[in-house]
């Protein structure tokens, strides 16, 4: 990435570009402890004696259960206490947690665990998206989030490929102990090198009166509450697929030994959504991009179900199909996110904190129940994705009054200056 003067960190602590990449690890936390996960599933169902398959779906979707009551805390003890703070306490028992779950003996010790990390995990999620909302606003932030998607999206490309590694020289249990390693790395790495970007200007007091004024302004703005329910709606999508590609792989197309080549495919393209949806955003706009990409994720789907229906169902379809659809997904996920931010700056980590809950909590609501109605064949979760892609567009037409492909703001690289102290 070639470094301009509206996107270069002035300040000699940090460069734009180890400011990108650091997001992006932060933010990786949530694959880190999803992805490398989804080969071991039936390792660790039979350790634990986890009686049904569909069963083994809880140790990730109970992870999401934690990340989105976590996601509500952290941001808005953020805007009191700063980003750097928060973050770095929520790391250190996120680390703890994950030695819990690499010590679990039993199913229930196992989910208590998970729940307890996706909690904490919640921090470097939302607070993430505080210190960049800290720096940018508008297209400039859709165009910094998409960057720091398309690194991000490196790491689910090869956690697969990793889970599978550790497996082939040592039990499922080295997985979690091996992200112990990597947390403790990144947090070392953030409390080095991450200034503290929220000014003293901008802190809040934590009062009800406060969070109730954040709130109901995000719930009153049409365009942030419309933006936040269509990317939970739509993101439903992304943890079905989470929730249920180990099964698809293995039980559908008994293709296990392909499992992280294909998985690492599909997460590819959308790595690289991102990274066209970053070089794009600042020409065509945040709401052009996403609603584009929410019209070709539905009309993918709609052939998908075709696909199945008549028939010709089969790996090579399955993942071309998901490759297409996962692409759209990039584009929806930062510029979402982006647009329904706009409005707050002051306040932005309880906004953060409430966005993330709410996407968090209805996609992964949405997403349980796509996998667990699994039955062995691609339909159920292809019909998920064509619901939830058509719900997530009405919302979206909703939001923006009916006038679609519109760009009502237009901030720009040089309006947002990074300025870190």
């Amino acid at each position: 990435m070639t470094q301009t003067p509206s996107t270069a960190a002035p300040s000699r602590e940090i460069h734009f570009r180890e400011f990108v990449l650091l997001c992006a690890c932060l933010m990786a936390m949530n694959a880190l402890s999803i992805d490398p996960m989804l080969p071991a599933l039936p390792d660790i169902g039979r350790d634990l004696a986890i009686p049904h398959p569909n069963d083994r779906q809880l140790i990730i979707s109970i992870y999401f259960l934690g990340l989105g009551f976590g996601s509500l805390l952290f941001g808005v003890l953020s805007d009191r206490f700063g980003r750097k703070r928060v973050l770095g306490c929520a790391m250190a028992l996120f680390i703890l947690s994950t030695i819990a779950c690499a010590s679990a003996q039993s199913f229930f010790m196992m989910l208590a665990a998970r729940a307890s990390a996706g909690f904490f995990a919640g921090a470097s999620r939302v607070i993430t998206v505080g210190i960049v909302r800290d720096q940018f606003k508008g297209d400039a932030m859709a165009r910094v989030m998409s960057l720091i998607f398309a690194v991000f999206m490196l790491i689910p490309v090869m956690a697969p490929s990793f889970g599978q590694a550790v497996l082939w020289v040592a039990p499922w249990r080295w997985i979690f102990w091996v992200l112990v390693i990597l947390a403790s790395l990144i947090l070392g790495w953030m409390i080095t090198r991450l200034p503290e970007t929220l000014k003293p200007e901008n802190r809040i007091r934590i009062t009800p009166g406060a969070l109730l004024h954040t709130i109901g302004t995000v719930i009153r703005t049409r365009s942030s509450i419309g933006y936040m329910l269509a990317s939970g709606v739509v993101m439903g999508g992304l943890i079905g697929f989470i929730l249920s590609i180990q099964q698809i792989f293995f039980d559908v197309f008994h293709a296990e030994k392909i499992f992280p080549i294909g998985f690492a495919t599909i997460a590819g393209c959308m790595g690289l959504g991102s990274l066209i949806n970053s070089r794009l955003v600042s020409r065509f706009g945040a709401r052009r991009m996403s609603q584009s990409a929410l019209i070709a994720f539905i009309l993918i789907a709609a052939i998908h179900l075709a696909v199945i229906l008549t028939g010709h169902e089969t790996l090579v379809s399955f993942m071309a199909l998901q490759a297409m659809t996962m692409m759209t997904v990039a584009f929806t996920a930062s510029n979402f996110s982006a647009i329904s931010m706009e409005p707050f700056h002051k306040g932005a980590g309880v906004a953060s904190s409430f966005q993330a809950f709410l996407t968090t909590a209805l996609s992964s609501a949405l997403g349980s129940v796509v996998g667990r109605a699994f039955d062995g064949t691609t339909l159920p979760f292809t019909i998920g994705l064509l619901v939830f892609g058509s719900v997530s567009f009405l919302i979206v037409i909703w939001a923006e009054h009916g006038k679609l492909f519109t760009r009502p703001n237009l901030g720009s690289l040089r309006d947002a200056d990074v300025d870190f102290h």
